[in-house]
């Protein structure tokens, strides 16, 4: 089986998702930040939500796919599961790297499914038994102490790689509380039944410049968009273009570069900026007086780059063929109502198919836009979910749409 994913809008077959589990119990206040949080998310409300979002996918005939199960069944051979569980650690931090033995023994002597979860949901000194060595630890720590830290923005599929093409970018995550994220997509693109050995490779997570998933978009006619953001980096973009370049495979001639502001609140491009139907696109319309945008490309073996003046309508025109170009701002032209729904993803949309998308029922103002321009929304819940900061779009990652 191969991937297949050339456009944001093709109708959406078969999608990747993560369900949220005991990870988001292991949030306290004194780690929020550093867990890239702004509160805590009441777990049985998110599941319930997260349930909703799988409903809707499910009622428009898409396949759901869910990442735990995924990467179990990726891990099927001894090998394979002892080799995800060294990388693991290994990508986990010196205090993991130095109980190696402990986890290691804890991990490989769990049923593989179960074993998945906890590396999800994090290993702390209690689990592994540690306690009895650290006596002074125990009574002094005020809080849980991780040898294993949990991933508590799991739910959020987009970001660990982008299925371009028929290929993937495994992301280098910017924050290093995230960079375990991008192993599980790995796996099961080199060891999932149904991809191994057929996946190609657009970046790799190795590389030291920070690219996630959130910031790109299959714009379609050979066109990439990828945000230069507070979380992928220049370098990052320059060199997926010369993988994306050199080989037919992917679809891609071009990248179209939006540089947008480098603030949490537009930490990827599509929270500020997503695709509903053929020349129709949500945006917030804070970003538009300081939005810089430029073309990347390959001619021969050389690299070129220039900065693209106009209206973004034009340069959205030119750079994709089209006849016309509609931007839909988010909260209309009431900025109260643009800040305050765009900070609860009103831009954030998942189209499943032209003119189609789903969207949190809480941003109603830019929902009914959305409805006005003949875009038919499947409004779910996001109370609880959206305190990761994160919308339908950041919670989905597409692996088949129609061509």
């Amino acid at each position: 089986m191969r991937i297949c994913v050339f456009s944001e809008i093709g109708a959406l077959k078969k999608v990747l998702i993560h369900r949220p589990g005991p990870e988001l119990e292991q949030l306290t206040p004194p780690h929020l930040t550093r867990m890239l949080f702004d509160d805590i998310p009441y777990l049985k409300g998110a599941q319930e939500e997260h349930d909703l979002f799988a409903k809707a996918l499910l009622d428009e005939g898409v396949e759901v796919c869910y990442l735990k199960d995924m990467v179990a069944q990726s891990l099927h051979e001894a090998a394979v599961k002892e080799s995800f569980v060294h990388e693991f650690i290994k990508t986990s931090g010196p205090v993991a790297v130095h109980e190696r033995e402990t986890l290691e023994r804890l991990l490989l002597g769990m049923e593989t499914s179960e074993m998945v979860e906890k590396t999800m949901a994090g290993v702390t000194y209690e689990d592994a038994g540690l306690y009895a060595r650290y006596p002074l630890t125990r009574m002094v720590r005020r809080d849980m102490s991780y040898l294993l830290d949990p991933i508590p923005n799991l739910y959020f599929t987009r970001d660990p790689f982008s299925t371009i093409g028929h290929g993937v970018a495994y992301s280098s995550m910017f924050a290093q509380t995230r960079q375990r994220e991008t192993i599980y997509g790995r796996y099961i693109m080199e060891h999932h039944p149904d991809y191994e050995g057929n996946i190609k490779s657009w970046y790799q997570s190795s590389l030291p410049f920070s690219i996630e998933g959130g910031d790109i978009l299959n714009l379609g006619n050979g066109v990439l968009g990828v945000g230069l953001s507070q979380r992928t980096k220049p370098e990052a973009i320059e060199q997926l273009c010369r993988n994306l370049a050199r080989d037919p495979d992917s679809g891609i001639t071009s990248i179209l570069v939006f540089y947008i502001p480098n603030v949490r609140a537009f930490m990827h491009l599509d929270t500020v900026f997503t695709q509903v139907d053929k020349g129709v696109y949500t945006i917030h319309p804070g970003i538009l007086p300081t939005l810089r945008r430029f073309k990347v490309w390959m001619g021969g073996e050389q690299l070129f780059a220039r900065e693209l003046q106009g209206q973004l309508e034009d340069i959205l025109k030119d750079a994709l063929h089209l006849d016309a170009v509609t931007l839909i701002k988010c909260g209309g032209s009431d900025m109260i109502a643009s800040e305050r729904e765009q900070w609860n993803d009103g831009s954030n949309t998942l189209c499943v198919r032209p003119g189609a998308v789903i969207v949190y029922d809480r941003n109603t103002i830019t929902n009914r836009i959305l409805q006005d321009h003949g875009i038919r929304t499947i409004e779910i819940p996001g109370s609880e979910l959206g305190r990761g900061r994160g919308g339908p779009r950041c919670m989905s990652m597409p692996l088949q749409r129609d061509t």
